[in-house]
């Protein structure tokens, strides 16, 4: 798999990603460039290329003349997740796809998730979009700072996050309103697939459905997006609740 872009490649350097070889244009030294300085610090091989031949390797088309050859994507198991937030101190805070197939929506899910401070996002081994180019891409660098953990069962992912103490709530239609439910503690939040939703199978093990209200024609919300306001809703009650205690 490949790291490909100026951040990429650098958040990737910097959160420890295992790199192979670095390659770059060539036509680097007509700029100042911080990459090949990071690169030299952390030992890193590069390869200068003309940007033609850099092209042809590329697997997108936004390598603005960085391409990094790193080792697969390393997952990371629920208990890595879990650890998180006891190593923080914190309330666990959890997000699982249910059949996410957008590598961009995946990848938009991913920073979105990040920049929310959650502690790891689940995924389901089978019919769902598993981490590639376009997903570290879309994610614009926050992968490098994401747990992710793959799950045969996401049925039995859920019973595990519950023994572990956890709320987990199904943001989908016909549920409570998000704004007048108490997303406070520790919590998980399953963001159905992008045309069919939550399955009712995986519904049934959650402990409610929360629902964001609409006010437009339109009756859904892109997964990516709907995931987005989830859990910030998630951070506003949350900082709203630490501000209550420190009064």
């Amino acid at each position: 798999m490949n790291l490909e872009g100026k951040n990429q490649v650098i958040e990737g350097i910097k959160n420890g990603v295992t790199i192979n070889k670095l390659i770059i244009d060539r036509n680097y030294e007509h700029r100042k460039d911080d990459v090949v300085s990071l690169a030299k610090k952390y030992k890193i091989k590069m390869e200068f290329l003309p940007k033609k031949v850099m092209d042809k390797l590329a697997k997108t088309e936004h390598h603005q003349g960085y391409i990094a050859e790193t080792v697969d994507f390393e997952y990371s198991t629920v208990e890595d997740i879990l650890n998180v937030s006891k190593e923080k101190g914190t309330d666990a805070f959890v997000v699982l796809l249910d059949g996410i197939e957008d590598p961009h929506n995946l990848g938009a899910i991913i920073r979105s998730c990040e920049c929310a401070g959650v502690d790891g996002i689940i995924i389901p081994k089978i019919r769902a979009c598993q981490v590639n180019e376009t997903v570290v891409r879309t994610s614009a660098g926050a992968i490098s700072n994401m747990k992710i953990a793959r799950v045969t069962n996401l049925k039995d992912a859920i019973e595990d996050l519950k023994k572990a103490g956890l709320w987990i709530y199904s943001a989908e239609i016909g549920g409570q309103d998000i704004y007048k439910t108490d997303l406070t503690g520790p919590i998980g939040i399953v963001i159905g697939s992008e045309g069919e939703g939550t399955k009712p199978s995986i519904i049934s093990h959650c402990d409610g459905v929360i629902t964001l209200p609409l006010f437009g024609s339109v009756n859904s919300l892109n997964a990516s997006v709907s995931a987005g306001i989830v859990v910030y809703e998630v951070v506003r009650q949350r900082q709203t609740q630490k501000g209550e205690h420190n009064e």
